[in-house]
């Protein structure tokens, strides 16, 4: 019985221990800022190249 009352108050305090998972998250949100910054800059670089291109078509 008191592992059933024991287990659950245990997860939920840990679970609520912010220190533990602070520098995990961090770390976490600056990867995936990260990689979505390097995959808006390919999208505008290819965008600008085929603009670029476009208007080269259009002139000549």
């Amino acid at each position: 019985m008191t592992l059933y009352l024991t287990f659950p108050v245990a997860m939920f305090w840990i679970s609520n221990q912010a220190e533990y998972f602070e520098e995990y998250v961090i770390r976490r949100k600056r990867e995936d800022q990260r990689r979505e910054l390097e995959e808006f800059k390919e999208r505008m670089r290819k965008q600008r190249e085929e603009r670029l291109l476009r208007t080269a078509q259009q002139n000549s």
